[in-house]
């Protein structure tokens, strides 16, 4: 469906005799930007920022949550010279921890249940895989930084109505005001209105999963390693987190569980959680309390059928989705917004043509990228789930075979780390190693 014939447009498109449109309240104010971004979230300001650093006059909105329970976001070596590139890591650096090493361990019960295996970063030589922040810090601080900016006009609001079309593009707020712009950057989310406007089609799927998240203190030092236990239901993944006082040491947990077991441990005390949460570490971290209330969601994936619309480009959870294995969530959404703004990197606003250009561009680069990581982590929790011997013994085959072959270990980490194909601009620069004062000082 072209923009055009969307009902939504159709009806923004209707006018009286006097020049006012049916049932579209009159605007109160006019805003007028090169980029609107759509959504403020950590990928939405994240676009705000990187697009302000290109010399665009942006525009944000969307709500400003700093309040979702238990979520933290690992950062991988790209992703943190894409924030060092934008003089944004700084004040980032100050609520992460660094994750020297990433453990695997099969609780599955398997017959083919492999050996631990564990992965350092001075294996590719790198100080880090990359670092664990809270969500709620990383968005609070990308909004005071937007609000520092003056490039960046943060709006915390909502938009109920998108117009697409060559000459330009508008958006009206749920306030009533009205913002136009010559692109717009959808990262609203998995909802996606200007998705929807657009008329890109989604396939999307769920698994009989549900995602409990927590930050939890324990007794014992994490090591700045990620460990993550393969279980029955799904990954167990406990995350270095920056210790605080009176609590040294903590780490995130996301734990995929059956929806039957999500309803029973959400019912449990805090105290009788982290118990359970102790058994099904096997007292890895030592005694556990809970450092915060249980957040949960449904497991479920989602594709687009492309990225890009008439002056228009997705990017984050509005263009995929997928279950939270191998932490590649915002690092993917992060190279989406690197890769456009090379994208139109150079590209007159104005001109239509231009702007088709580059987003055929940005098409071509991100389908790979999105393909293969959704791909990969359908097929990695999928063979967690399949209770089958030559499911298992394929699982146990590929992570021993992987693991032993050192070119192909190292090729492993770093794709994970650092993807294979064209590097965007905003992820180029050289990786900087922690100072030895700053890096001791966040150890736990």
């Amino acid at each position: 469906m072209s923009p055009a014939k969307h009902p939504a447009k159709a009806k923004l498109k209707e006018t009286h005799s006097d020049g006012s449109r049916s049932g579209v309240r009159q605007p109160l104010e006019h805003i007028a930007c090169d980029v609107l971004v759509a959504g403020a979230g950590s990928a939405g300001l994240s676009a705000a920022h990187a697009f302000a650093a290109q010399g665009r006059k942006v525009v944000v909105v969307g709500k400003i949550e700093t309040h979702l329970a238990g979520r933290t976001v690992a950062l991988f070596e790209g992703s943190l010279r894409f924030y060092r590139a934008l003089n944004l890591w700084p004040r980032l650096a100050e609520h992460s921890a660094p994750m020297e090493g990433i453990r695997m361990i099969d609780d599955t019960g398997s017959i083919f249940a492999t050996s631990p295996k564990e992965f350092r970063s001075r294996e590719i030589d790198l100080d880090a895989f990359g670092e664990n922040i809270e969500n709620n810090a990383l968005v609070a601080e990308l909004a005071q930084a937007a609000r520092e900016n003056p490039s960046i006009t943060l709006i915390e609001d909502l938009i109920d109505l998108f117009e697409l079309n060559f000459s330009g593009a508008r958006a009206r707020l749920a306030s009533g005001g009205w913002i136009d712009a010559r692109f717009i950057v959808a990262g609203e989310g998995r909802n996606s209105q200007a998705r929807q406007i657009a008329g890109i089609t989604v396939a999307t799927w769920s698994y009989p999963q549900v995602a409990l998240t927590a930050l939890l203190a324990h007794e014992k030092p994490h090591h700045q390693i990620s460990t993550e236990f393969h279980k029955r239901s799904g990954p167990f993944t406990f995350v270095p987190l920056r210790g605080r006082e009176g609590a040294p040491y903590r780490s995130s947990l996301v734990w995929l569980v059956s929806p039957r077991d999500a309803l029973r441990l959400q019912a449990l005390s805090p105290e009788e959680l982290a118990a359970e949460i102790e058994d099904a570490s096997h007292g890895l971290l030592g005694k556990i309390t809970m450092d915060g209330p249980l957040g949960s969601f449904p497991m479920g994936a989602l594709k687009t059928s492309r990225v890009t619309g008439t002056r228009m480009a997705l990017i984050g959870e509005s263009a995929h989705l997928f279950p939270p294995i191998g932490a590649q969530g915002l690092n993917l959404s992060l190279r989406d917004i690197a890769n456009l703004v090379d994208c139109l990197e150079g590209v007159d606003l104005d001109e239509a043509e231009d702007i088709a250009r580059g987003l055929e561009r940005y098409e071509r680069q991100r389908a790979r990228d999105i393909g293969l990581r959704l791909r990969g982590i359908d097929v990695l929790n999928r063979s967690l789930l399949v209770h089958a011997i030559p499911v298992d013994f394929a699982r146990a085959f590929a992570l021993n075979f992987f693991s032993a072959v050192g070119p192909l270990r190292r090729a492993l980490m770093r794709e994970g780390v650092t993807p294979h194909g064209p590097t965007p601009k905003l992820m180029r620069a050289e990786s900087k190693s922690l100072a030895p004062e700053h890096a001791s000082a966040r150890r736990g």
